[in-house]
């Protein structure tokens, strides 16, 4: 069994999509065994009380040097045997440790077509801001392992979603979840838990 866990910072939107999969079926040899949020008193955590899902608090804060940061993260993902690293609206910038330790097993989602809109400063409504600002007419999210660089590992899921003429940056954020995020996040993890992507 695939040991998932899936780190958060925020309502947990995408968690939800995560878990409304692994409920389905959807991840055959795979489980939700962790969420792991980087502050406290976030609705992801609620989400995860809701459905039985251990949950840990490494509150960003708490850690001023990133080094001791990452070595948090890292002793509570081996103590809780985690295969598989699911980043779902995390804004956090992994660590060497945790990067090296789960090589080719961190999987993310980002709200852009890499390599449009992304890299450091992008995130959040940022992202739909600038893709309005440049007067695309097309965008979508991003399922990618990662790396060293941000938004800089090797894509492996993409879906493509349209810009309306009156589209802000919530409503296109939010299309942009409905549309893409929560259908190929899941399918990404989905993959891996069927033996195609690089667990085996």
């Amino acid at each position: 069994m695939i040991r998932i866990a899936v780190l958060c910072s925020g309502g947990g939107t995408n968690l939800q999509a995560l878990i409304d999969a692994w409920r389905s079926g959807t991840f055959v040899n795979g489980e939700i065994a962790l969420v792991l949020a980087s502050r406290p008193q976030i609705f992801a955590l609620e989400r995860a009380a809701a459905n039985d899902i251990p949950a840990v608090i490494v509150n960003r804060k708490d850690y001023p040097n990133p080094d001791e940061y990452d070595e948090a993260m890292l002793t509570q993902l081996k103590s809780h045997n985690i295969d598989l690293v699911v980043m779902a609206g995390f804004l956090s910038i992994l660590g060497s440790k945790v990067l090296a330790a789960y090589e080719d097993r961190i999987i993310n989602v980002h709200p852009s077509l890499i390599p449009s809109f992304c890299g450091k400063g992008f995130y959040g409504l940022r992202v739909h801001k600038a893709a309005l600002d440049c007067g695309v007419k097309v965008t979508g999210a991003t399922v990618h392992m990662v790396n060293h660089v941000v938004d800089g590992g090797r894509i492996l899921l993409q879906k493509a979603v349209k810009v309306l003429p009156d589209d802000t940056p919530e409503s296109l954020q939010q299309r942009v979840m409905e549309e893409a995020e929560w259908e190929i996040l899941p399918e990404a993890v989905a993959m891996f838990c069927r033996g195609e992507g690089v667990l085996q």
